[in-house]
């Protein structure tokens, strides 16, 4: 039975105003600690103060990228509650993703109490003001110190905390995007469906080439026709078309997001006809030019809804509802928002406290 020990810090960090958080460079005074071995499987489970990490420079994460992470949210809802968004969907993707990169299976329900205690370990970095957010890292990483390729036999499982403000400078504003058919980010039945670190290394070159032309973002199509929309940067993506919303369906590549399913059961809750199936870049584009193009947005746990406003592709570009952000892409913000900051009801059961 895994018990769970606590050490605090013996001092604590300066917190910086709101206003001056950004996002994911902050890190709060304490983290979650656990380390498995063959011998005695998950143990040694602690939260203790934030503090660099003591690692061999042979140890396997390093040389053959054996690692997995998350990424949810905690916020502090207008009661004054401290609650998380979703941490069973979260810690169970989790647990998906360690199956395909041969990590040993962990318990569940200790990582969800162990990052609840964390965070109301934490409870005063959980900032007030509306668009903040205590950002949750849990990851795991192979510390075995050897050159070989084979699945490690020791892992350290953390958590660390980061205080956020707004995910993308521009705000809840619609961003350009680059629909690329040059890179490719992820084939059917590889890392494109977990949370690898290896799934975000393939995305960085496409999307600084993207920066680098004057878009927010690139857009991902299949590795192997190079026409169906997969995803949008690292998020997936949505399109409203005449009166139904139309999302790339999960089959191997695409990365199953939290918000997307919260978005899809959302929309169905509110009647509005919500499909997952290959949408080509063809289709897009033809929608646009007879006027069905109503609406696009990405979904994903840091920015939550981020509406997009043109798309460009080759020589053909689409500006998206004249720019604008669309009244679906607002509504979904707002609700799924209200619901974590405690301002309209939880319907689905969504909201955890941490105590």
């Amino acid at each position: 039975m895994l018990e769970l020990k606590i050490e605090l810090a013996p001092q604590r960090k300066e917190k910086p105003p709101a206003d001056k958080l950004g996002f994911g460079k902050i890190f709060t005074d304490h983290m979650f600690v656990m380390d498995y071995s063959v011998e005695q499987g998950w143990h040694n489970a602690k939260i203790k103060p934030y503090e660099p990490l003591e690692l061999d420079p042979s140890v396997m994460v390093f040389h053959y990228g054996q690692a997995i992470f998350e990424g949810m949210k905690a916020f502090r809802t207008k009661e004054d509650r401290v609650v998380l968004f979703r941490p069973e969907k979260y810690i169970s993707r989790m647990t998906n993703s360690a199956k395909k990169l041969c990590i040993p299976e962990f318990d569940e329900a200790f990582v969800i109490k162990a990052i609840k205690t964390l965070v109301d370990t934490e409870r005063d970095w959980v900032y007030a003001e509306e668009g903040t957010a205590l950002y949750i890292r849990p990851f795991i990483i192979a510390t075995d110190p050897y050159l070989g390729v084979r699945p490690s036999n020791t892992y350290k499982f953390m958590v660390i905390l980061s205080p956020v403000g707004a995910y993308y400078s521009e705000g809840f504003n619609p961003v350009k995007i680059f629909i690329t058919d040059e890179f490719t980010r992820a084939a059917k039945n590889g890392l494109g469906d977990v949370k690898t670190p290896a799934n975000y290394a393939a995305s960085l070159y496409a999307g600084e080439k993207a920066k680098q032309m004057g878009f927010t973002q690139v857009l991902w199509l299949d590795p192997v026709e190079k026409k169906y929309i997969e995803e949008v940067g690292t998020m997936n993506v949505f399109f409203k078309i005449g009166d139904e919303v139309v999302t790339p369906v999960l089959h191997g590549s695409i990365l199953p997001g939290v918000t997307r399913d919260s978005v899809i059961q959302v929309l169905r809750n509110w009647g509005i006809p919500v499909v997952e199936r290959t949408i080509s870049v063809d289709e897009l584009f033809e929608a646009h030019a007879a006027g069905n193009l109503k609406e696009s947005f990405g979904t994903g746990t840091a920015a939550v809804i981020s509406p997009v406003g043109l798309l460009r592709h080759g020589d053909r570009e689409a500006v998206i509802n004249e720019g604008k952000t669309g009244e679906l892409a607002s509504r979904l913000f707002d609700f799924i928002t209200g619901m974590q900051y405690g301002k309209s009801e939880d319907l689905f059961g969504w909201i955890a406290d941490v105590r």
